[in-house]
């Protein structure tokens, strides 16, 4: 009789389904590590993407030397949606770019076909021989890695032929970037000063400045660019140099004022705020991309009492009546940006090597001829009381001298230096008497390099010439007749390009673009 075959024990049935159920885990956990890499590779292949296209802007800035903004400032613009691979991306592959670019001469890889992408190359390069392993999700990425081996010997070659032991020695020798304390300046038409301090108190000690009553220093090492505070308004990322600017000038409430160069627009929404939202401030500035600046930087703080002016202020015409009353005028201008460098990252651009000994170049003298015609015009309108002249520059060029060639005319206006903030201890070069005056921060206490200079009006206005325009003599030193107008009633285009052409004309300026580190001026 056939035996009825037996069931399998308990034991036996639990430790198949054991093992089924570690089969379907290890198929889970295979399956969500693939997807992890592929969201990681995705996101890598945006980020160096959104990275090429600011770097495109980096480049080509320092090339022209007429950058519309730092580095900091192109990577935190709105536009950019990973910030913080982004910035890394832009950062390392700066560090790493003549290295970059001479294995790439070698190797011949940078081809025609490939020269409209050598952003992306650049950027990809970086990734592959001196970052991480990236997956080859790219026509570029496939290209360069299809290329490695042979920028890998490259790059070996090039170590044996500079006779150095590591890649790190390759590269040039960088500023350091010490950290300093972060500034916050509150923004006193949108929130109290107090309320700040209670919600930036949880995240670093704060300490309340004892000179300037609205700013705020943090800790360093705080990213605060996606604060709720800092991306309504109430609060701007603003430097302690910057900020004592306004301060200098002091406008009062229901005051007429000229802010002559005013993107990124910092220091016009400061004096909006110390005016309390009275009275008016005239926002000027030329350069078309930087105007778009100004015009989110008074979006976001709330000012009421700005009109943004797309023009020229040197031809803003002091005799017309809707300037005549104006009281003060804080002239910052386009400078070398010497003082911030380091905050800027120049270091990092190719053109840093170059510039070593800028203090000397023709660049500087062509600026502070700008910077002195600014000055000069500014101390022509028949009822300002009060102007600060501002620089972030270390060079004596853009500062004691621009200060010291315009004294006589100063002073035949009735206008006399003012001492700012009597209590800081670091005054101007000693350059001429009266440059005791003047005010200067540095580095070294842990700012901003800045310079400012506050003029005031101690005797009436009686030796402006009024013009009629019959005098030949007048109509030789008259300007072009091209005069701003508020934005937008006229082709903002035709304005820059008409008035860049009569300045150019004019001085044969090669002037930037200017500062516009957001969190710097």
């Amino acid at each position: 009789m056939a035996r009825r075959p037996q069931a399998p024990s308990q034991p036996q049935r639990s430790n198949k389904n054991e093992n089924q159920k570690d089969e379907k885990n290890k198929k889970k956990k295979n399956g969500n590590r693939m997807k992890s890499r592929d969201a990681a590779e995705r996101a890598a292949y945006f980020a160096r993407r959104e990275a090429a296209g600011v770097l495109h802007q980096v480049l080509r800035g320092d090339a022209t030397r007429r950058a519309s903004a730092s580095i900091k400032s192109l990577v935190y613009s709105p536009s950019v949606r990973n910030k913080k691979a982004t910035f890394a991306l832009i950062c390392q592959t700066l560090k790493y770019l003549p290295v970059i670019k001479e294995i790439l001469t070698s190797t011949v890889i940078l081809s025609n076909k490939w020269k409209k992408q050598q952003e992306l190359i650049y950027i990809t390069v970086y990734d592959i021989i001196f970052g991480k392993e990236i997956g080859a999700n790219g026509p570029v990425e496939k290209y360069i890695s299809q290329h490695k081996a042979a920028l890998e010997s490259a790059l070996a070659k090039m170590c044996v032929r500079r006779k150095v032991k590591s890649i790190e020695d390759l590269l040039p020798n960088k500023t350091e970037d010490v950290p300093k304390p972060r500034f916050l300046r509150v923004n006193t038409l949108k929130i109290d000063i107090e309320s700040a301090v209670k919600e930036f108190s949880k995240i670093s000690t704060v300490k309340r400045d004892e000179m300037l009553p609205d700013l705020l220093e943090l800790l360093p090492g705080f990213d605060l660019h996606d604060h709720p505070l800092v991306l309504d308004g109430s609060v701007f990322l603003q430097g302690k140099a910057s900020c004592m600017v306004a301060h200098a000038l002091n406008p009062k409430p229901g005051w007429k004022v000229i802010d002559a160069c005013a993107a990124p627009g910092n220091k016009t929404i400061h004096l909006a705020a110390l005016m309390k939202g009275r009275g008016n401030i005239i926002a000027c500035e030329l350069n078309e991309t930087r105007l778009k600046i100004l015009q989110e930087t008074v979006r976001r703080s709330g000012a009421t009492n700005i009109d943004i002016m797309s023009g020229d202020f040197l031809d803003v015409d002091p005799k017309d009546p809707a300037y005549r009353k104006v009281r003060a005028i804080l002239l910052d201008p386009s400078c070398s940006g010497s003082g911030i460098s380091a905050q800027r990252l120049d270091h990092l651009l190719p053109s840093h090597i170059k510039d070593v000994d800028a203090g000397a170049s023709k660049r500087i003298q062509k600026l502070a001829g700008f910077q002195r015609k600014a000055l000069e015009h500014a101390l022509s309108f028949p009822s300002v009381e009060r102007i600060t002249y501002s620089t972030c520059s270390v060079h004596q060029e853009e500062n004691e001298d621009v200060i010291q060639s315009v004294l006589p005319l100063a002073s035949s206006l009735g206008f006399e230096l003012a001492t700012p903030y009597p209590q800081w201890k670091r005054r101007g070069l000693p350059v001429f008497d009266g440059s005791e005056h003047l005010l200067r921060t540095d580095p070294s206490d842990g700012m901003e390099g800045f310079f400012v200079a506050l003029f005031v009006r101690t005797q009436p206005n009686e030796k402006i010439a009024v013009r009629d325009g019959n005098n030949p003599s007048d109509l030789n030193n008259r300007r072009g007749s091209l005069r701003p107008v508020y934005f937008p009633r006229m082709s903002k285009m035709f304005l820059y390009y008409a008035s860049r052409m009569r300045r150019n004309a004019e001085e044969g300026c090669e002037t930037c673009g200017g500062c516009s580190e957001r969190s710097c001026c």
